[in-house]
Order: C-alpha cells, then structure tokens, then sequence
C-alpha cells in the first residue's frame, strides 16, 4: 500500500537525459554506479533507466566483466 497523499517520483533515464546512444563497455567507471556493493547489476525499477538503456548497459557491464574491468562479485 502507498502512503496517503504522496506518490512515488517517477525516475528518470540519466541516459536519456544525457542523449547517450552507445554505452561503452570501456566507462567501467560509470558502470560501476549501476551494480551493487555485492557486484550485481541494479534492476530497471531501482536504477531508473529506460529498458533500451538497460539493455545496453546490462551488455556493456558483462563485457566489461569478460575482460576484467570490472568484478564478478566482491569478496
């Protein structure tokens, strides 16, 4: 149930926002903003991205995983 009188702000895409077409696998550093302190990707619902944007930035994280740029999981 939600709360009386408010409702939840909707998210917003920041790659939307920036107008970004291609994420690069390379940027492992804004990469690392999407995943947990556990080392899994955030989902759509908590990160706010678009589900094109999602995709792309899911692909780019496992790439960036596959030549170890960015971890698995965390120790």
């Amino acid at each position: 149930m939600r709360r009386r009188g408010r409702k939840p702000r909707k998210k917003v895409c920041s790659f939307c926002v920036d107008k970004v077409t291609d994420i690069d696998y390379k940027e492992f550093n804004k990469l690392g903003r999407f995943l947990t302190e556990r080392g899994k990707i955030l989902p759509r619902r908590i990160s706010g991205n678009c589900a094109r944007h999602q995709r792309m930035l899911t692909r780019a994280i496992k790439r960036a995983r596959n030549i170890a740029l960015l971890p698995f999981t965390s120790e």
